[in-house]
C-alpha cells in the first residue's frame, strides 16, 4: 500500500468516526458537544485534501 492510498484511508477512516462519534453523542442527549464533534468531520477531509495536494507539487 502506497503512501497516498495510506493517507487517504486515515483521513476516511479519521472522518466516519469522527461523523459517529457525533450522532452518538447528539442522540444520547450531549447535543452541544456532538455538534461541536460534528464539525470535525470537514476538518479533517479538508486536511486530508491539503496534505495530497502538498505531495502532488514538485519543487525541483
Amino acid at each position: 500500500m502506497n503512501r497516498v492510498t495510506r493517507v487517504k484511508l486515515w483521513v476516511g477512516v479519521s472522518a466516519f468516526l469522527s461523523l459517529l462519534m457525533s450522532v452518538g453523542l447528539w442522540f444520547s442527549g450531549h447535543k452541544e458537544q456532538g455538534a461541536f464533534v460534528g464539525i470535525w468531520v470537514p476538518s479533517i477531509l479538508s486536511l486530508g485534501a491539503f496534505i495530497l495536494a502538498g505531495w502532488g507539487q514538485r519543487h525541483e
